[in-house]
């Protein structure tokens, strides 16, 4: 692995990356508990003479400065899932956790984020041990919760931008089921907003032999469910996209018992911040005017998470994108829609008015994606991303990013 300005991985910093990935994906945590994750980063970039600061809880930020220059940022997130890994791997996770209503989970790194880790410390590393080919400050942040979309804002809310120096641009990127040794990269729009919601459906309990006594939860819940799949279909342009998908429904524990409540949780993916807005209004409407309908009381709708628009600067991108092609070659470096997952990185550079940039690399062999077998996808309890030439790749893209910017 070689980038342009001729940094290169040596045999010793390669081991160590694969042993920081073995490391990190057999400790997972879960996303903003993650205690001794971020305790270790933060020995690994002292080590390296970084300052390091602590922020949003578990988030870690390494300062690396190298005199005058710009100051670049560059993130990595840390959070697991609440996932019983099934990749039958020797480093496999056997960790298990705790959600925060208490209830025990297995945790694995299902999304990837251990190689988000070794390849930002890696990088680290090979910056720090190579201060003659570059000069500026580089800000590595080490971003906790990303899963719940929680993360970028309680680092920005705990005074991330006072703590650390401002970047003129921030990147990042993210590993999925592309072929290992490419990149993937969308200029504009690079993935969705995401709205997740809980709506306790209100009703009137009765013995299941006396319906007429009853406001039944379910069978509203039910018309809800069914009518908020026409918002899509019937109230946004059909040149515009967006996904509405309820996820879960759960109601009483009795089958001649009408419940008093029913409760379903739901999710919405848009591209654009007015389709955003019609959408959500829409959702509000159909669920309060089914209640009226019913004679219900009005439903409780409480937000789960949301997460913000992940947007890449067209200059910054396209500017990019030709050293990025220089240094894993034209071919590796595809240029793609937005894919409709989301992220809350965005989150990061929009708290101070600065660009983005963030892109894909891949994680499986080209002869296992030709294969009749369709390979597991991040959120996957199978999802194994081969060690090399992935981590790699993902050091050339991050050292390429970042020195494309500096001194």
């Amino acid at each position: 692995m070689t980038t342009r300005t001729g940094l290169e991985l040596s045999d010793s910093q390669r081991n160590e990356m694969h042993n920081l990935y073995r490391y990190f994906h057999t400790h997972p945590e879960l996303s903003m508990q993650e205690v001794e994750t971020a305790s270790f980063i933060t020995e690994k970039l002292q080590a390296l003479g970084m300052d390091t600061v602590t922020c949003g809880g578990t988030g870690v930020v390494g300062i690396l400065k190298n005199g005058d220059g710009p100051v670049i940022g560059y993130r990595a997130d840390t959070d697991a899932l609440p996932i019983l890994e099934d990749t039958g791997l020797d480093y496999a996770s056997t960790v298990s956790g705790r959600l925060a209503d208490g209830t025990e989970v297995p945790v694995m790194h299902g999304c990837g984020h251990d190689s988000h880790i070794a390849v930002a410390l890696t990088t680290a590393r090979l910056l720090s041990e190579n201060l003659d080919v570059w000069s500026g400050t580089v800000v590595f942040i080490f971003q906790p919760g990303e899963e719940t979309g929680l993360g970028a804002r309680a680092m920005v809310d705990d005074g991330l931008w006072d703590k650390a120096p401002k970047p003129s641009i921030i990147f990042g990127q993210h590993v999925w089921p592309g072929a290992a040794g490419t990149l993937d990269i969308s200029s504009g729009t690079a993935m969705a907003m995401a709205d997740s919601w809980k709506v306790t459906v209100k009703g009137r309990q009765a013995h299941g032999s006396q319906p007429e006594e009853s406001i039944d939860p379910i069978v509203l819940g039910a018309h809800m469910v069914v009518r908020i799949q026409s918002i899509v279909s019937r109230e946004v342009h059909p040149m515009k996209s967006a996904v509405v998908t309820i996820g879960t429904f759960h109601a009483g524990l009795k089958e001649n018992i009408i419940p008093a409540a029913a409760e379903f949780t739901l999710n919405v993916r848009t591209f654009d911040p007015a389709v955003r807005e019609r959408v959500l209004g829409s959702l509000r409407r159909i669920i309060n005017a089914e209640a009226d309908a019913s004679g219900a009381p009005t439903p409780l709708i409480e937000e789960i998470s949301n997460f913000p628009e992940c947007y890449n600067d067209p200059a910054s991108t396209a500017d990019l994108i030709g050293h990025l092609r220089g240094a894993l070659g034209e071919d590796n470096v595809h240029e793609v829609p937005p894919v409709m997952g989301s992220e809350d990185f965005g989150a990061l550079a929009q708290a101070i008015g600065v660009p983005s940039v963030y892109w894909f690399f891949g994680g499986y062999p080209q002869d296992r994606l030709d294969g009749d077998a369709s390979v597991p996808g991040n959120h996957s309890p199978e999802f194994a991303p081969i060690l090399e030439p992935t981590l790699s790749t993902g050091v050339n893209a991050a050292t390429t990013a970042l020195l494309s910017r500096l001194g």
